[in-house]
């Protein structure tokens, strides 16, 4: 009985993590403006493209075999197809996108500066003249001495 309370609480912890609520909410926000965007396809897009079709009523497109409407292949449903997802696009970069990026920059946590070679360098021997049982005091000033010892040879 206590692994499956662990495995909920597992779980528990999995779903409230930020990035699986902001995935979620990512999916029903892009969802709803998709429903959006196909709306307007439909009620002004496809009219516009039935404007350069011919004079039947299939629209926009090419004609296989005459007499024949399941040969006709249909370039309106193409087009609104890819003015609607660029359209969703263009909206996403830039209204979810473009702002979230910008908060990220103002509010975002810096990252830490990477250590120089010298500061490495010290720290490495800190941690040697440590292990050896030697205090940092003394580990400073033997550097000292032979940095001496090296510029004067």
């Amino acid at each position: 009985m206590l692994g499956v309370k662990s495995v909920f609480s597992g779980f528990k912890d999995f779903l409230m993590r930020g990035n699986v609520i902001d995935l979620a909410v990512a999916v029903v926000m892009g969802t709803a403006f998709t429903a959006v965007v196909t709306s307007f396809s439909k009620g002004l897009i496809n009219p516009l493209l039935a404007v350069f079709g011919s004079t039947n009523e299939l629209g926009l497109g090419v004609q296989l075999i005459a007499d024949k409407p399941a040969t006709f292949i249909a370039f309106g449903p193409i087009i609104t197809a890819f003015i609607d997802f660029f359209m969703v696009a263009a909206v996403l970069y830039f209204v979810l996108m473009l702002p979230m990026k910008s908060l990220k920059n103002k509010f975002g946590t810096t990252k830490d500066a990477e250590p120089t070679e010298t500061e490495l360098l010290i720290e490495i021997r800190d941690l040697l003249a440590k292990q050896q049982g030697m205090s940092t005091d003394d580990t400073v000033a033997l550097s000292k001495e032979r940095a001496s010892e090296s510029v004067e040879a």
